[in-house]
C-alpha cells in the first residue's frame, strides 16, 4: 500500500530536502522518524528537491507499507519525534501508482523580500533594503507566463531532458508588510525560481527593462540573466494533484 505525507519544514537547519552524505536533510529526517516508529527501513519519495535553507509551507512525501496504518496515531508520534523544524499535516493512503512527484500537475513557490530590519524575519526573508517599482517588475513577469524554454533560469550543468516549462502565475504582492513573488508552474527547472527572482529585481530597480527579459529568454544562457536571490526567502508552498489524491485533505494551512 502506498502512503502520502502531506508536510511542513523550515529549511534553515538543513540541507535541503535530499539525501547526502555528511549533511542532515529533511529526507534524513523522515526516513529515520518512520522507520523508528514502524520498526522497519521506510524510505520516503518527495514531490521535490528544496536547495539548502529552502522552505516548505506545503510539500508531499510517499512511502509504501504492507497493511493499514492507523494515520491519526502515527501523525501525532512522528510530530513527538521529529525535529521542531518539521510537521506532519496529513498521511492518507493512495492508490499504489500514485507518485508524489511525478502525480503532481503544478507547483507553486512564493519569495518573500523584507525591507526593513526584523528580528522575525531573520532567515525566513531576503533583506532588501532598495526601493522597488513593483508595477514594472509585474509587467515584467507577465513575460513570462506561458509555455516557454527558460534555460536562461536554469542551474548550469543539470541534468534535464527538457527546458520547457509552462508558467501559469507570476505576481507581486505587499503581503504582511513584506514583498512576496508568487509563481505557480506545471514544473521548475534548478534554481529557476531564485534566478527570475533576481532578474525582475533588476527590472524593478529601473537597470532592466521588459525588452531585456525578453533577450535573456531568448538567449537561454544562464550567465545573462540576474544573480541568483538567497535561498532563505524562497517558500514552496502549494503542491497540486488529480481530484482523487486531493480529495484526502483540505489545505488550511497557508
Amino acid at each position: 500500500m502506498r502512503y502520502f505525507l502531506r508536510l511542513a519544514y523550515n529549511g534553515k537547519d538543513y540541507h535541503g530536502w535530499q539525501i547526502q552524505p555528511n549533511a542532515n536533510s529533511i529526507q534524513q529526517e523522515l526516513n529515520k522518524a518512520l522507520s523508528t516508529l514502524l520498526r522497519k527501513e521506510i524510505n520516503v519519495v518527495g514531490a521535490g528537491r528544496t536547495d539548502t535553507g529552502v522552505h516548505a509551507k506545503e510539500m508531499f512525501a510517499h512511502f509504501d507499507w504492507e497493511g493499514e496504518i492507523e494515520t491519526e496515531n502515527l501523525i501525532y508520534r512522528l510530530n513527538r519525534i521529529l525535529p521542531a523544524g518539521i510537521a506532519i499535516y496529513n498521511l492518507f493512503q493512495v492508490q499504489d501508482d500514485d507518485h508524489t512527484r511525478f502525480s503532481a500537475v503544478s507547483r507553486k513557490y512564493e519569495y518573500h523580500l523584507a525591507s526593513f530590519k526584523d528580528p522575525f524575519s531573520l532567515g525566513t526573508a531576503y533583506l532588501f533594503h532598495r526601493s522597488l517599482n513593483v508595477e514594472l517588475m509585474n509587467a515584467a513577469a507577465q513575460l513570462l507566463i506561458g509555455r516557454k524554454d527558460f534555460e536562461c533560469f536554469s542551474k548550469t550543468g543539470t541534468q534535464v531532458h527538457t527546458n520547457i516549462c509552462t508558467i501559469t502565475l507570476a505576481k507581486w504582492i505587499k503581503k504582511n508588510g513584506r514583498l512576496v513573488f508568487t509563481i505557480e508552474a506545471d514544473r521548475f527547472l534548478r534554481n529557476m525560481v531564485r534566478a527570475i527572482t533576481g532578474t525582475l529585481l533588476k527590472v524593478g530597480l529601473e537597470e532592466w527593462n521588459e525588452q531585456d527579459i525578453l533577450n535573456i529568454l531568448e538567449s537561454k544562457n544562464r550567465s545573462q540573466a540576474g544573480e541568483s536571490v538567497p535561498a532563505h526567502g524562497l517558500y514552496l508552498v502549494e503542491v497540486k494533484y488529480p481530484e482523487h489524491i486531493e480529495q484526502n485533505f483540505e489545505r488550511i494551512i497557508q
